[in-house]
Formats: C-alpha cells, structure tokens, sequence
C-alpha cells in the first residue's frame, strides 16, 4: 500500500518537475548543444526503429559507460544487439566512439534514457522490447523498476553497490527507497558484502559476479604517448597525479602542490611536477588560475601538446602540468609514480581507484571512502590504497619517498579481474529463468 501511494505522489511529481528539467537541458545545452539535442528521445518518441530483442544497458554517464565497455563488447562479439541509454551527453559520446562501427551497422543504438515517467517507458518498450534490462552502478527510477515489470521485462542493477551511508539512510523511517529497490527483478552485484546488504531490504536473485571497472579496456595510445612524453615534462623527478579532483578541493591541492614545491626547493631536493586532473571541464580555467596566482608555473594540456598528444612547445620547468582534456585519464595516471584520488577529503566521498591500479600506481585519498567500499577495503588491506585524514598528513606521505609496489598491484588485479565474463553468464541465466517462467 505504501509503495502504491508513493507512486501516485511520484508521478505528480514528475508533472511538475518536466518544466524544470527542460530548462536545465535548455540551460546546459547552451554550453554543451548534446544536452538539448535529441530531445523527442528523453519521451520515448524515436526517428529510427530500435532493434528488438535486444540487452538494454543504461550507462548515466562517462564513468558507468566506461565500466560496461567488456561486458558489451562480449555481448556484440557473441552477435547480440544492445540498446545503451544515457543521461549525460559525455555518456554517449563515449559510448559513440567505443562503438563506431557497431553503432554504424545498426548492432548497437545509443539513445537518451527516457525520463522517469510510466507513459515514456512505455513508449520506450514498445520501441525495443529488450530481453533485459541492465541499470549500471546505482540507478534507481521507480517509473523505470514498476514498468518494466508491468511490462514484464526483467530489471537487474548490474555492477551493483550498497554503500554503508546510503543504507543506513534509507533504513530510517518508510523506507522508501528498499522499497522501490525490491521491484528490481534482481542484482549482479560487486561483492559478497553487498550481496548482504541487498538481500537484507528484501531484494531477491542476487548474483556476485565482481567489479566490471577491472575489465575496462586501455587505449595503448594513451599509454604509448606517456612514456614517450615523460621525459620531456619530469625529466628526472618523481610524477605525483591528483585525479578527479573536485571542486570543494582545490584549496587543498593548490596548497599541497605549493608546500611540496616549496619543501623540496628549501632542501635542496628536485621538486616533484604534480599532474593535476580536474574532475569537471568548467573548472578548468579556474583550477589554471588558482594555480598560478600560488606562484606555481603551470603547463595546460590543451597549450603544449596537440590534439595527437604530441609536444608542440618547450614543456620543462612546471611545477603543474594541467590535465584540461577529456577521455585521456590513462595518460595522465600512466606519467604518475603516485596517485591522489580526488573527493576524499570531500564528504560525499571519493571518486574511484581502479584506473590508478591498473596503471600500476599506489593510491593515496582523503579519509571519505564510503563511495568505494569495494575495492578500497580490499586494497588497503592489500598496501596498496591508503586513506589519511587531512592534508598535513598527505603532505607528510608523499614527502616520503614512493616505495615499489608493482607486485602487490598486479596479484590484487589478478585476484579481480573477469567481472565481465560472471556477469554474462549471470545475464543469460536471468534470461533463461524469464524464458522459462513465461
């Protein structure tokens, strides 16, 4: 009765919220036009026909695109088709270049999701009727979990988390939120912990089948345009990477850069170049220039380097090297001999930590892991990660020399990879029980 009631008031809602939510695409269309494009799709309405019988995945945005590219590539490899919603128009635009030729040949269409009201769905499932339905990460939309049970197409989280926060959250009061997460048809989730915390709200079929962002594919170019380019920016210095930083951090990152400059300088020692790596494109300009007005002499990617990542101007003698590009994460964690991980420090938690492992770099971040309780735990426990509670005690780490943990790396990867495979055999078997129950 409750979920019944809160349903009704939902789609109330939605009626509501249309207005404010075309203006923010409006909004942020004038600066990105992917934003307001396509917009019949965001209401279920399509000019091409979707194929039918297809895997859908529903990628929000870049970083749950990027988990799911091996899984979808074995998907496509094996001759399914695959519908890939998204919200965000970096989303789509990589799902648009991993899948070039599939997307041309009509294997694998990308579309905007559509919004979050039952007469969209509906729409949506009239367009493709897919086999399953795959929410990657945390997407939780009730008109998306009760129509596509209405319509009886089964829902699965996929590469699915439970974070200690959240829940404790959640289980306060009605519990809404459990319970609209027991409408899933079920889960693939990332561990037995969260195999625990899932069942524990009610939800059902729940399978673990790892973490799909250890299966993530490298560009070699990335990594190739590293080490060709490492000498020309460090020369002899260690490489320290802040990835993903964020906005309510950049105080602490310019004043961490500063102060190891600053240290080394006044012993004598080579100061290390910071790659510094800011998690939102409009904060680029303002990271650039908080930066310099430290006293810090900064190098833009955009400045010295072609699109080609090839150096087009003298690159020694920064202490910044600014990464203000996009999709070229690799290259920026491949320069580094150490990585901060950005959001830590913040307290709605930090960004991930598997990228950095897969480069081979230890990883240093903020005391605010909740958001990546796996692999963080499993990585601490292995001396690879560790968490320090503010600045002065990240300042202290990274003045000590960097210690060879390749070793460790590589067997805690070894120990996590293959998510991708679990989770196709998880997906045909959820499949086969629909098949089966109809």
């Amino acid at each position: 009765m409750i979920i019944k009631v809160f349903l009704v008031f939902y789609r109330l809602l939605w009626i509501m919220l249309v207005p404010l939510v075309l203006i923010y695409l409006w909004h942020r269309g004038r600066r990105d036009a992917d934003y307001s494009g396509h917009l019949a799709e965001r209401f279920g309405f399509y000019r091409r026909s979707l194929p039918q019988g297809a895997l859908w995945f529903h990628a929000v945005s870049l970083g749950e695109t990027r988990s799911a590219i091996g899984l979808i590539r074995l998907v496509l490899a094996r001759g399914d088709k695959v519908v890939l919603t998204h919200f965000t128009p970096t989303g789509r635009r990589e799902s648009e270049r991993q899948f070039k030729s599939e997307i041309a040949s009509g294997q694998l269409v990308p579309i905007w999701v559509p919004f979050d009201m039952q007469w969209c769905y509906r729409r949506f499932f009239r367009a493709c009727r897919p086999k399953i339905g795959l929410t990657l990460e945390v997407e939780i939309w009730p008109s998306m979990i009760f129509a596509a049970r209405t319509a009886g197409i089964p829902l699965y989280m996929c590469n699915a988390q439970y974070a200690s926060r959240p829940l404790a959250r959640d289980s306060r009061g009605l519990r809404l939120r459990q319970r609209v997460i027991k409408g899933f048809s079920g889960a693939f989730v990332k561990s037995p912990l969260q195999a625990e915390r899932f069942a524990s709200v009610g939800l059902e079929n729940i399978t673990v089948t790892g973490e799909l962002r250890f299966d993530q594919p490298v560009p070699p170019a990335l990594i190739k345009a590293a080490a060709r380019l490492r000498p020309a920016l460090a020369q002899r210095r260690e490489v320290i990477a802040i990835a993903s930083g964020d906005q309510g951090e950049e105080q602490l990152f310019v004043d961490l850069a500063t102060q190891l400059v600053a240290d080394a300088r006044a012993s004598g020692r080579l100061a290390p170049l910071i790659v510094y790596v800011p998690r939102a494109p409009e904060r680029f300009v303002a990271v650039a220039q908080g930066l310099i007005d430290a006293g810090l002499r900064v190098l833009r990617r955009s400045e010295v380097l072609t699109p080609e990542l090839d150096h087009k101007t003298q690159m020694d003698g920064a202490d910044i090297f600014l990464g203000d590009s996009l999709g070229e994460m690799f290259f920026y964690l491949s320069l580094a001999d150490r990585v901060v991980v950005g959001g830590g420090f913040l307290e709605r938690g930090a960004h991930n930590i598997i990228e950095p492992l897969m480069m081979m770099k230890p990883v240093l971040t903020g005391p605010y892991v909740w958001t990546i309780e796996f692999p963080f735990t499993e990585a601490e426990a292995a001396g690879i990660a560790i968490k320090l509670p503010d600045q002065a005690a990240l300042v202290a780490a990274l003045s000590q020399p960097a210690i060879e943990q390749r070793d460790a790396i590589e067997g805690f990867l070894a120990e996590h990879c293959g998510a991708s495979a679990l989770t196709l055999r998880a997906i045909d078997k959820a499949i086969g029980e629909q098949g089966n129950s109809d």
